[in-house]
């Protein structure tokens, strides 16, 4: 009798262990799902977000931009008006688009984009070339002139590092210079400011054009790298072993081969997606407030064409990555594409710099 009721007590506390088992089994299951669902939703929910705020902004028009910017502010639009008004709304643009701004972000998932922090940058480098041309010509009547104040702040926090998140972060700079930009607008349009001009010259309008062509062409080079090419240095003379300005040269090879390094093309693109995006708008600006000049030299149809030539180049991306294929290959090469319309305004910039050149 008693070897029964121990036989059954052992059962009982069998099932009871291999119950408690199943249990915990089955609660482990449920945990893992649970944290895997988490996770996979979490992704998900990042992976949207960073799609939307990988849209690159949509053209505005800069002219009903700045009449409404004139109402709203009750201010007269007088020569530069337009220009500086386009400048803070593309650098308002960089900051309040959705996502804001995202070079300097250490958080999912701005963390993990790339494209739209170089189309950033290329917007921004032609932010800066411009804050500097305002301060330096375009504000003053000659070199021994005294600078805009609010300009001179401008400039250098625009230039401030763009990748610093914190004390001070990089957007608390832009929009303190954003801020100088609008008090140097007030002044401008006030007409009892008389120390405040906008002085819409050719020569000034070249010095800036130059800094553009500089830019563009440098982004030509880097776009028709990206299949690799053979290139003849033209720094240095291979017969004397000297540098262009006649120093000694360090190399005095006849041949350098130059590739865009295979991770870098897609920032390259976009980055000159970004400039043409911003440089669009600036030339509509000058269009407008350089309207007599431009008219004098018979350019205001090489100003149109440069504009054009950039707009093509923000057409849609329909690929879902950059290819990279060879000039003449199976696979679109979509630097070589972009590398096209950049050389195209390009070589206009430097026509229309020749016709303000003339007398």
């Amino acid at each position: 009798m008693l070897n029964w009721k121990k036989r059954t007590q052992d059962a009982h506390d069998q099932v009871s262990e291999s119950v408690d088992d199943a249990k915990s089994y089955l609660g482990s299951i449920w945990f893992s799902r649970s944290v895997l669902t988490v996770v996979s939703v979490y992704l998900l929910g990042t992976l949207i977000i960073g799609w939307y705020w990988s849209q690159e902004p949509d053209f505005f028009s800069v002219q009903e931009h700045t009449q409404e910017t004139a109402e709203q502010s009750q201010q007269a639009i007088v020569t530069g008006y337009t220009t500086v008004v386009t400048l803070k709304k593309v650098a308002s643009t960089l900051l309040d688009k959705p996502g804001g701004y995202l070079t300097n972000d250490v958080t999912p998932p701005g963390i993990w984009l790339d494209n739209m922090p170089s189309w950033e940058y290329g917007a921004l480098v032609q932010v800066r070339d411009l804050s500097r041309a305002l301060r330096k010509d375009f504000a003053r009547s000659q070199s021994q002139s005294t600078e805009d104040a609010d300009l001179a702040k401008a400039e250098p926090r625009f230039n401030f590092d763009n990748k610093s998140w914190v004390l001070p972060a990089t957007e608390d700079e832009y929009r303190l210079a954003i801020k100088s930009l609008d008090r140097y607008l007030k002044r401008l349009s006030d007409p009892e400011v008389t120390n405040t001009q906008f002085y819409a010259r050719a020569d000034n309008l070249n010095n800036w054009l130059g800094d553009v062509a500089t830019r563009l062409g440098s982004l030509s080079q880097r776009l028709s790298a990206s299949v690799g090419k053979i290139r003849l240095n033209m720094d240095n003379d291979p017969e004397s072993g000297l540098s262009i300005d006649g120093t000694p040269a360090t190399q005095s090879g006849e041949e350098e081969i130059v590739k865009t390094p295979w991770l870098q093309i897609d920032n390259v693109f976009y980055e000159a997606r970004g400039q043409a995006w911003a440089l669009s708008h600036f030339l509509r600006a000058i269009e407008i407030d350089f309207a007599d000049v431009i008219a004098k030299k018979n350019a205001t149809i090489s100003v149109r064409q440069i504009i054009r030539e950039l707009e093509s180049a923000q057409e849609p991306l329909w690929s879902p990555m950059v290819l990279n294929g060879d000039g003449f290959g199976v696979l679109a090469n979509h630097s070589l594409v972009m590398a096209n319309y950049i050389s195209r305004a390009n070589a206009a910039i430097i026509e229309l710099r020749q016709l303000l050149s003339q007398g």
